[in-house]
């Protein structure tokens, strides 16, 4: 990278909206001559997705399928993912997309679709955490932890967990979690990760959610050999997914023009299942458009984050998803 390169980046990174809109996405694209996401040769890769039925989920399984890998598409409802596979095949050509049933929330569920990934195949090579959608109304999990948390945080670890040494025998092989611009406005907690009823806001429960993922990210990095397993977690920028249009319809209105599309918002997602060289080269990043980010922005986000809360993050999530330790 340049110097005038790196300035660019750098102010529109600053500035935030330039960064994550549509305009940050072009500007790098062309000023970096990024590589084509559609030019990868994937054949032979397993790559699961979960929810892979829509936004974003579904252009990266999209593009994942173009580029030749074997997909397992992971959703909620049997009918629609069944529907999407189906489509994915017709669209990309490539017979190797399945379906695989999970409600991340629910983790008897997490547990059966688990067994079946392992079932039907016999490497690993990324798994991809998608799934999550911002709910403006408090529900629980089945085992009573509120909702957001458990689709978004419990379940994907206990997903890892389950799935981490088929993907240790694929090494190198890469888990990448979809976190959001939004957890830049929540700090670090596990005594109040969960909102209660009276004070429940769907968009501050979301970036709490989100921030969990990123540390866990980097701490499960911090636990497993990147020779075998590496693990890094992105944002999109401020993409037009169906998500979108129906938790924040007066930011889409705002912002309308200048959204991402979802292939441009997934770019990133494709990028570090697919390149071999610098995703591999790192563990435990934070990535937007392709570019390793810093993971605070407010002083009181960075001062939440404690290695005591880090280490209670760690337990509670161990203990909730009834994982077995993960650690080698």
């Amino acid at each position: 990278m340049t110097r005038v390169q790196r300035l660019v980046d750098g102010a529109m990174e600053g500035l935030v909206a330039p960064s994550f809109t549509r305009i940050g996405f072009e500007t790098r694209r062309r000023m970096f001559e990024w590589r084509g996401v559609g030019s990868y040769r994937l054949a032979g890769r397993v790559i699961a997705v979960t929810g892979a039925t829509s936004g974003l989920g579904l252009a990266t399984a999209a593009q994942l399928a173009r580029d030749g890998a074997t997909v397992v598409a992971v959703g909620r409802n049997p009918d629609k993912t069944a529907h999407v596979v189906r489509q994915l095949r017709d669209a990309t050509g490539n017979p190797n997309v399945s379906a695989t049933i999970a409600d991340m929330g629910d983790y008897d569920s997490v547990r059966r679709a688990s067994e079946q990934i392992l079932s039907d195949h016999d490497r690993l090579d990324v798994l991809i955490h998608n799934a999550g959608a911002l709910s403006h109304r408090r529900t629980e999990a089945p085992d009573g932890t509120e909702a957001t948390i458990a689709s978004q945080v419990v379940g994907p670890f206990l997903l890892t967990c389950l799935l981490l040494d088929r993907l240790r025998e694929t090494a190198p092989a890469r888990v990448i979690t979809m976190s959001s611009g939004g957890m830049y406005t929540a700090s670090l907690t596990v005594e109040h990760l969960q909102m209660n009823e009276a004070s429940y806001n769907g968009s501050k429960q979301y970036a709490l959610a989100k921030r969990a993922q990123v540390t866990l990210a980097e701490m499960w990095a911090q636990r497993v050999d990147r020779q075998h397993v590496v693990f890094h977690s992105m944002h999109p920028g401020w993409a037009d997914t169906p998500g979108v249009r129906a938790a924040l319809p007066a930011f889409r209105k705002v912002v309308g023009p200048l959204l991402r599309d979802p292939a441009a918002g997934a770019d990133t997602m494709v990028w570090l299942a697919a390149d071999d060289d610098e995703p591999l080269a790192s563990t435990g990043g934070f990535w937007l458009d392709r570019q390793v980010r810093p993971i605070h922005r407010l002083r009181s986000t960075r001062h939440s984050d404690t290695p005591e809360r880090r280490a209670r993050l760690w337990q509670w999530v161990l203990e909730r998803s009834g994982c077995n330790s993960p650690d080698p």
